[in-house]
């Protein structure tokens, strides 16, 4: 079993309380808009980090991580991107390719608006963690936290940081 701590659109503002709220983690994903390489940084020196670049990340991100990173975790298919939609709203470059190859988790970011959706078509969970940090039109910076055995999700909690 493996705990993930999940986080998106920093924006360049890493909160201290994510360490708190991450301790217990395996590792960490972020889903994109890191806004700095500083924050992909620190992250990486606390956990292990998977993660993707978001439309305002620059080179230097987008030189380390990529648009699109699929992997297994135990024996679940994981499908991280920034810009993906969600159940029946995905976006166009997305719809195709999930519905041939379905993971069973597709996390995206972009929206700023946490969601939890199971998409029943493809027997996929769609993750948004919403936003960390402080720039965009979210209200409060969430994160999410959840634990990975074989191919099930267990213990999916909502972390609210505090307000943006």
């Amino acid at each position: 079993m493996k705990t993930i701590g999940l986080i998106s659109d920093t924006h360049g503002y890493l909160d201290e309380a994510v360490f708190k709220h991450f301790e217990s983690c395996d590792e960490i994903w972020h889903a994109g808009d890191f806004g700095t390489i500083e924050i992909a940084d620190q992250l990486n020196a606390f956990k292990p980090l998977r993660g993707v670049y978001g439309n305002i990340d620059g080179q230097d991100i987008r030189s380390q991580y990529p648009e699109h990173l699929r992997f297994n975790c135990e024996e679940l298919k994981v499908w991280i991107t920034h810009i993906g939609g969600y159940p029946g709203r995905y976006s166009p470059g997305i719809r195709e390719e999930i519905h041939r190859n379905p993971p069973g988790l597709f996390i995206t970011g972009h929206s700023h608006i946490l969601k939890v959706i199971y998409d029943k078509k493809i027997s996929c969970l769609h993750l948004n963690p919403g936003a960390a940090g402080k720039q965009g039109w979210h209200k409060v910076r969430t994160l999410l936290r959840f634990c990975i055995s074989g191919e099930k999700i267990y213990n999916l909690d909502v972390i609210e940081l505090a307000n943006r």
